[in-house]
C-alpha cells in the first residue's frame, strides 16, 4: 500500500496537488467528449480562409450560426408534431438554410476563387436541403460549417424561388438598389418550380457578387465626378466616363469570351490563365486615373451639355454590365 501511495503521488507534477491533477485530467476530458477542440480548429480554419478584419466578431458570428443549425436539427416534436405543423416548420427550415447560406457567401471575397468557390458550395448544399424528401434534423453541419450529406439527396437542386431569393440578398447586402438590380435579376431569374443545377447557381451568385462591386465603383466614379456645392454632375463628364466603364467593360469580356473559344482547342492551361490575367489587367488600365482624367478632359472641351443625376448615372452604367450578362434560360 505504502509503495502504491509513493507511485501515485510521484505521477503528480511538481507544485501541482492530487487534486487539482484529477480536474485537469476531467477538464480534459470534458472538453474532448463534447468536441471543442474540433469545433474551435473549424472556426479557426474558416477564419483564416476569410482572412477577416474582425476576428473576434468574425468568431461570435460563426458560433451563432453553428447554433442556429443546432436548434433547427433539434427542434420540434415527433413525427405527428411535424404532421400537424408541416407548411410553419418548412418555411422556418427553409428560411434558416436560406440564412446560413447567406452567411456563408458572405465569408470571403470573389476574388479569393478557392475559398469563394468552397463557399458557394457549401451554400449550394444547404439551400438543397430544403427539399420535400428531407426532414427536420437530417444532414447537420460539420465544425467547420459544411454539410455532412451528399447534394444530390436534397430534391435534384436549388428551388427556383430559392435561387432568385439569394440573389436579392445578395444585390441587397452588396449596397445595390433594387430598382438597379431588377434588371440583371430577370435575366438571371428562375422559374419557382425549377429545379437549379449547382453551375448556374454559381453563375448567378457570382454575377452578383461582381455586379455589387461594379455598382459600388460606379457610384464613386460619379462622387468623383460631381461637385455637391454645384448641383448633379455635367452631362458630357459623365458619359465621358461610363465611355471608359465600356471599354473595361469590353476588354474584359473579351477575355472570356477568348477562354470560351479556347474550352475546345486544348491551349496550355498556364498560357491561357497568363493571357486571362494581362487582359483583366488592360480592362482595369482603362479605367485608371490617368485615363479618366484624359477623357473627362476632352469633355470638358466639348462645352456645356447639361447634368446627369446619381440615379441616371448609376442605370446607365448598369446596363452596361447587364447587357453582357447571359440570359439563363
Amino acid at each position: 500500500m505504502a509503495d502504491k501511495e509513493k507511485r501515485r503521488s510521484g505521477a503528480t507534477p511538481p507544485g501541482m496537488t492530487e487534486g487539482k491533477a484529477t480536474k485537469s485530467d476531467s477538464d480534459r476530458e470534458f472538453l474532448s467528449q463534447a468536441g471543442v477542440g474540433e469545433l474551435l480548429r473549424g472556426a479557426i480554419l474558416k477564419m483564416v480562409e476569410a482572412r477577416s478584419d474582425d476576428p473576434i466578431g468574425f468568431l461570435a458570428d460563426h458560433f451563432c450560426n453553428l447554433a442556429s443549425a443546432s436548434e433547427t436539427g433539434t427542434a420540434g416534436g415527433s413525427d405527428g408534431d411535424h404532421l400537424n405543423n408541416g407548411p410553419l416548420s418548412a418555411g422556418a427550415q427553409e428560411q434558416q438554410h436560406l440564412n446560413r447560406a447567406l452567411w456563408h457567401l458572405r465569408l470571403t471575397h470573389h476574388s479569393q476563387r478557392s475559398a469563394f468557390s468552397n463557399n458557394v458550395r457549401v451554400a449550394y448544399d444547404l439551400l438543397n436541403l430544403t427539399g420535400p424528401l428531407r426532414r427536420s434534423g437530417e444532414a447537420p453541419e460539420a465544425p467547420d460549417g459544411s454539410c455532412t450529406d451528399s447534394p444530390t439527396e436534397g430534391g435534384g437542386g436549388v428551388k427556383g424561388g430559392l435561387y432568385t431569393q439569394t440573389l436579392q440578398c445578395l444585390c441587397s447586402e452588396g449596397g445595390v438598389p433594387a430598382s438597379t438590380s431588377a434588371p440583371l435579376l430577370q435575366r438571371l431569374h428562375c422559374q419557382d418550380h425549377e429545379a437549379v443545377p449547382y453551375d448556374i447557381f454559381r453563375h448567378g451568385v457570382l454575377t452578383c457578387a461582381v455586379f455589387s462591386d461594379y455598382i459600388r465603383q460606379a457610384q464613386r466614379l460619379y462622387a468623383e465626378v460631381c461637385c455637391p456645392d454645384e448641383g448633379p454632375a455635367s452631362r458630357p463628364l459623365c458619359l465621358a466616363v461610363l465611355g471608359t466603364l465600356k471599354e473595361a467593360l469590353e476588354t474584359s469580356q473579351g477575355c472570356e469570351a477568348n477562354c470560351c473559344d479556347n474550352a475546345n482547342t486544348k491551349v496550355n492551361p498556364c498560357l491561357e490563365a497568363n493571357v486571362k490575367a494581362l487582359r483583366y489587367l488592360e480592362a482595369s488600365a482603362k479605367i485608371s486615373p490617368d485615363k479618366l482624367g484624359q477623357a473627362m478632359a476632352g469633355a470638358q472641351t466639348r462645352g456645356p451639355g447639361g447634368n446627369m443625376d446619381a440615379k441616371e448615372f448609376e442605370n446607365a452604367a448598369a446596363e452596361l454590365f447587364i447587357t453582357r450578362v447571359k440570359v439563363v434560360s
